[in-house]
């Protein structure tokens, strides 16, 4: 396991080949998790998920439904005790959301060896629908090439429950994979401007996606809460 740039060391490739499985048990068996279009995440090379975010369960649920093993930045708060355990043997990233760029390093090396990422860009728990993401999204596919998609997941949370619900058994929850965002960076812009354009477009791309998974699936978005620690 080598260290990525800014300290942290990058994830065990081989901690997503068995807790995929457990996510997948979660998804599938513990709740009726429908999932739809996966074709859309390329098997092979790099690749971000990019999801919105409304409870507590959307990580393990993400990684079940995608369709290979994904190594997702989660708190790192969570990275206590048993759990912390099975999250760093499971290959998951730790972040830091008030300082997350040796988590974004650490992501950048598991997509420059061509794995999966899953990032849910706006940090927290909360309404979930895309309008809020941030940057650290667009700054990985600019500085990986690898192309996005825009991840819709529903049903963890409804209306008049807490951040921290869990949803119960045989519930039904949606995974929704978006067509693939490839960026492209114009000709002569810096850096900085490259991460700005692909922020915007990254972001108005989840939120169209979150909408129309919503009317697609008549699955709602809660609607009464602000966005809480993840």
């Amino acid at each position: 396991m080598s260290a990525a740039r800014g300290g942290l060391p990058a994830p065990s490739e081989r901690g997503p080949r068995w807790s995929r499985h457990v996510g997948r048990f979660l998804a599938r068996v513990v709740w009726d998790t429908t999932v739809l279009d996966p074709q859309h995440v390329p098997l092979e090379g790099p690749v971000i998920l990019s999801a919105n975010h409304i409870g507590v369960m959307d990580g393990p649920v993400l990684h079940g439904a995608a369709p290979r093993g994904t190594h997702i930045l989660v708190k790192e708060e969570a990275f206590v005790g048993p759990l912390g355990v099975v999250l760093r043997a499971a290959g998951q990233i730790p972040v830091d959301r008030h300082g997350g760029r040796a988590a974004l390093a650490a992501a950048l090396g598991v997509l420059r060896r061509d794995g999966a990422v899953g990032i849910f860009p706006e940090g927290e728990r909360g309404r979930g629908d895309g309008s809020q993401a941030r940057a650290g999204v667009a700054w990985l596919a600019v500085n990986s090439g690898a192309p996005v998609v825009p991840t819709a997941v529903l049903g963890t949370r409804h209306t008049g429950q807490g951040v921290g619900h869990l949803p119960g058994p045989r519930h039904r929850l949606v995974v929704a994979f978006g067509a693939p965002v490839h960026l492209t960076r114009a000709p002569g812009s810096s850096g900085r401007q490259a991460v700005a354009d692909a922020h915007e477009q990254l972001r108005v791309a989840l939120a169209d996606h979150v909408r129309a998974t919503v009317a697609r699936t008549g699955v709602p978005l809660p609607a009464d809460a602000p966005f809480q620690d993840a």
